[in-house]
């Protein structure tokens, strides 16, 4: 069923016909002026975090990064996978306020949502937390992530192999009822590690229960990826290493996630070496591609890689 768009009117002082600050190119009035329906189908664009807030928001089941806030917060901001009963935000008793990735919205504009999940947090009283955030929440103008985040700053990403970061250890031992949703919540974790090293970033290894893949968010768009993966595919050098196999690839709030399935006896760190020549590999192979076009194999290359994708957001 379609969603119903909402009108809104401009709040004081805002140019309807101005460029729309999310920026989408259209005016104001024609986009997020036009109420809370609004698709961004790339919500983070413009921030150096953009592929560590798409891999927290698609797939790390437990990680937190404080966040690079352009002026320095009263009190720490952290944000977060997931959090307990799915709120999208809390503030625990000490002032702290945590916000989720991993939130249930009602808009279609994940920055703007996360923003305003945010200035609700700034003005809660210690103990609260946001269920949901809707319209009318954090007040009505629009402010993104992009108006409020260092655009230079990546995130600092811990990743955790539990919820224990869950339990605000100042409130003393948990009740039963608490460490029983932490236990439901640990049993479903998938491990997960990050790859690490030069140029390399985005990068996770993960563990299904079947099979070890290797997920990692790229930062170029899309033709200009696709292409490079392509060519790679036609040298026969798209794999990582020996026995890994690219195994597809998934959109995700408008970046490509590549994946390669994995051996799954091999420790998360023995990846490191081969992503780290993957990334030297696609790094001059993207360059390359300014000077010469794809030839008729690497175009048919792409296509088949192109069937492989889906599209998750």
């Amino acid at each position: 069923m379609a969603k119903k768009t909402r009108s809104r009117e401009s709040a004081p002082g805002e140019n309807p016909r101005r460029p729309c600050p999310c920026g989408s190119g259209k005016r104001y009035k024609a986009c997020h002026g036009r109420g809370d329906d609004v698709i961004v189908t790339r919500p983070f664009a413009g921030l150096a975090a953009e592929p560590d807030l798409v891999a927290m928001r698609e797939f790390l089941p437990s990680a937190v990064a404080p966040l690079p806030l352009r002026e320095a917060p009263d009190v720490p901001v952290t944000l977060a996978t997931v959090l307990p009963g799915a709120s999208a935000a809390l503030v625990r008793p000490s002032g702290e306020i945590l916000l989720a990735m991993q939130m249930q919205t009602r808009s279609g504009d994940l920055s703007a949502d996360l923003a305003r999940a945010l200035r609700w947090a700034q003005s809660a009283a210690p103990g609260s937390a946001l269920p949901v955030v809707g319209p009318g929440i954090g007040g009505d103008a629009l402010v993104r992530l992009q108006d409020v985040l260092d655009p230079e700053a990546p995130l600092e990403l811990t990743v955790h192999q539990d919820f224990g970061w869950w339990l605000d250890r100042s409130a003393g031992e948990p009740g039963p009822e608490i460490q029983a949703t932490l236990e439901r919540a640990n049993s479903v974790i998938m491990p997960t590690e990050p790859v690490i090293a030069e140029g390399v970033r985005a990068a996770y290894w993960v563990d299904t229960g079947s099979k070890a893949h290797l997920r990692w968010v790229r930062p170029e768009p899309e033709e200009t990826l696709m292409a490079a993966l392509a060519r790679l595919q036609a040298r026969g050098e798209l794999a990582l290493a020996e026995g890994t196999r690219y195994a597809g690839a998934f959109r995700a709030h408008g970046l490509v996630v590549p994946v390669w399935d994995l051996d799954r006896e091999s420790h998360p760190k023995e990846w490191v070496a081969p992503a780290a020549g993957f990334a030297a590999r696609l790094e001059a192979t993207v360059a390359g591609l300014a000077d010469e076009p794809l030839t008729d194999v690497e175009r048919r290359s792409r296509d088949a890689l192109l069937g492989k994708q889906i599209t998750l957001r």
